[in-house]
């Protein structure tokens, strides 16, 4: 999940916003704003109920990032690199790069969310009891009654033990520390998580069907749960296939590199349209890398624009790019190649570019490793 916004940093920790998230504005804008409150708090008007509104899509958003930005301030204490945050239609994800380092560390990471929330949804609780014993209009104090309680949702609802709920998450570390498998572990939450997921699809079509309008939402979120259950699942059987093999193993040496300076049109003429590759890192003349260029990116050029737009200008920026020395274990480097490079890597030793790793590469690697198993 893409930022389409970027908010800035907040200790350090990037935090992005997709475009999905007005969606989430809206909703709580028009549908609380104008239907929640009027019912609930009548006699006000429309200027009151806007503001009730916006305030509450705000707030809940800052508690979003709340709950994301605690999994990534205890991740970076258990030694994990954070990538950012980023707020999207279902809620929020903390980018984190590698793999937890035992059960213990994906315990405190994953229960630090919902604990979180949790937390937000008391201090929401007690800013209603302030306002009702103040005898505060009573619009006042529904807007942080109803944070108080989605936010006591949104910690509940985090706690199911599916995957990649934190629930999911906090089941696996336990099975992780009792089987001493974490591919094992990983398997087991994510088909829960699957499983957890189709439910929510069948609930929000029904309510679909019954003419009740949260079944759509019933129904992404269950969509969203089992693609992302179904991934973990095939990034578990993978690692675990790949287990041993080293990132030199599978990575492609010597890679084409580029010139940030050309242009798109000049590059996708003389050299994409020849080379046949799909990704190529950009290297000044000191050697340095500037970024990644990828068929992707060259692709949200519009053509009018490729004569006078260079190549740095819509790479992949460095800090973007998961690096990885030519010793690194390949199932820990495979967590981290998401992103803008589209799933590519760069690898180095003593600082010099000496190859890269691609997503073909890898399924090239568990090919070979699955007829080495059938032998």
């Amino acid at each position: 999940m893409r930022a389409t916004f970027h908010l800035g940093r907040l200790w350090g920790i990037r935090i992005g916003m997709h475009w999905s998230v007005l969606a989430v504005v809206v909703l709580l804008v028009f549908g609380v704003g104008f239907a929640r409150f009027p019912l609930a708090y009548p006699g006000y008007g429309a200027v009151a109920y806007l503001v009730s509104g916006v305030a509450a899509a705000v707030a809940f958003l800052a508690s979003l990032v709340a709950h994301e930005m605690a999994h990534a301030l205890v991740a970076r204490r258990e030694g994990q690199e954070v990538e950012g945050i980023t707020l999207w239609m279902m809620g929020g994800l903390a980018s984190l790069k590698g793999q937890f380092r035992d059960p213990g560390a994906e315990f405190r990471i994953a229960g630090v969310g919902p604990l979180t929330s949790g937390l937000v949804a008391v201090l929401f609780g007690i800013v209603t009891w302030l306002v009702v014993v103040a005898d505060g209009p009573a619009l006042v104090s529904g807007v942080p009654a109803y944070l108080a309680l989605i936010n006591l949702v949104l910690a509940a609802f985090n706690l199911v033990p599916a995957a990649p709920l934190d629930g999911g998450r906090i089941l696996r570390a336990a099975l992780w520390r009792r089987w001493d498998d974490r591919h094992r572990a990983t398997v087991v939450t994510s088909r829960l998580g699957r499983g957890f997921g189709f439910g929510l699809v069948l609930l929000g079509v029904v309510g679909l069907l019954a003419g009740a309008g949260g079944g759509l939402w019933w129904v992404l979120i269950g969509l969203f749960i089992v693609l992302a259950a179904g991934a973990e699942q095939w990034q578990a059987e993978v690692g675990a296939a790949l287990a041993g093999v080293r990132v030199r193993d599978v990575m492609t040496p010597r890679p084409d590199v580029a010139d940030g300076a050309r242009s798109v049109d000049m590059f996708l003429r003389d050299t994409a349209l020849v080379r046949r590759h799909s990704a190529f890192p950009l290297v000044d003349d000191a050697g340095r890398v500037e970024g990644m260029i990828t068929l992707n990116r060259l692709k949200s050029v519009p053509p009018e624009l490729r004569e006078t737009t260079t190549l740095r200008e819509v790479a992949c920026p460095p800090e973007e790019i998961p690096f990885a020395a030519p010793d690194d274990s390949l199932p820990e480097l495979m967590s981290a190649m998401n992103g803008c490079s589209d799933g590519r890597a760069l690898v180095f030793d003593q600082g010099a570019l000496v190859g890269i790793v691609s997503p073909t590469d890898v399924s090239r690697a568990v090919t070979l490793r699955g007829l080495d198993a059938r032998q």
